[in-house]
């Protein structure tokens, strides 16, 4: 087995990010969206990129939030939504974005307590278990990851009720609305300070760990059993 040069030793300067920058970058930046690789463009049920290529920007963040807060409406989704983020140095300031839009939208928004993080698991397993057993006023989620991406990139990605990524016919939807929106300068979108966003009746701070741990352990737990016998 071949080992790395770099195992074991200091990442060398020019492999790290500048991230005063990149997050600068993040609200500076204004895409040239009519290029294509500078536009609202989802992959697995999410849009990814940097904001130093133009390609993950606020403008991008407003835009697919408020496409979302457009697609659960037609959809009749009517239920809080989960937002989660990881510890990428563009989540912070999509998370800020993202809950602007969806406060501003009256929409009901779970969020870690003290604005911690979360792993993507959790997301998944709170939608999941608030829409069982229900057949309205469904519940659907928000990650913000762009999962193994180098750390200079953010992700955005939407879960729907069923608790998974999002599927092809959702992502187109959303993307066509959020480029819609972003080229007429994001005008439609429904936004109020992040303060006001934090503060709002509709926000609520959630424990997303512990009653994913709970579950995990019930699991093993039943696993165990089932074994002995």
């Amino acid at each position: 087995m071949s080992w790395h040069p770099l195992a074991g030793k200091p990442a060398p300067r020019s492999l790290l990010v500048n991230v005063p920058r990149l997050i600068t970058t993040y609200y500076a930046r204004q895409p040239a969206l009519e290029v294509e690789n500078q536009r609202v463009a989802f992959g697995t049920s999410g849009h990814r990129g940097s904001s130093f290529t133009s390609s993950f920007n606020e403008v991008h963040i407003l835009a697919t939030t408020q496409a979302i807060c457009d697609y659960r409406k037609t959809k009749g989704i009517s239920g809080p939504l989960f937002l989660g983020m990881d510890t990428h140095a563009l989540s912070e300031p999509s998370f800020a974005s993202a809950l602007e839009v969806l406060a501003a939208n009256e929409i009901e928004v779970m969020i870690q307590e003290g604005m911690g993080y979360t792993p993507t698991p959790v997301i998944s397993h709170a939608i999941l278990v608030y829409n069982r057993g229900r057949k309205s006023g469904l519940a659907d989620g928000i990650v913000i990851t762009p999962s193994h991406n180098p750390p200079e990139d953010g992700g955005f990605k939407y879960n729907p009720p069923h608790g998974g990524p999002a599927e092809t016919k959702i992502t187109q939807w959303v993307e066509t609305r959020a480029n819609h929106l972003a080229i007429h300068n994001n005008q439609e979108v429904r936004r109020i300070p992040f303060d006001s966003a934090l503060q709002a009746a509709t926000t609520h701070e959630y424990d997303y760990i512990a009653p994913y741990v709970e579950d995990l352990q019930n699991v093993v737990d039943m696993e165990a059993i089932k074994n002995a016998n």
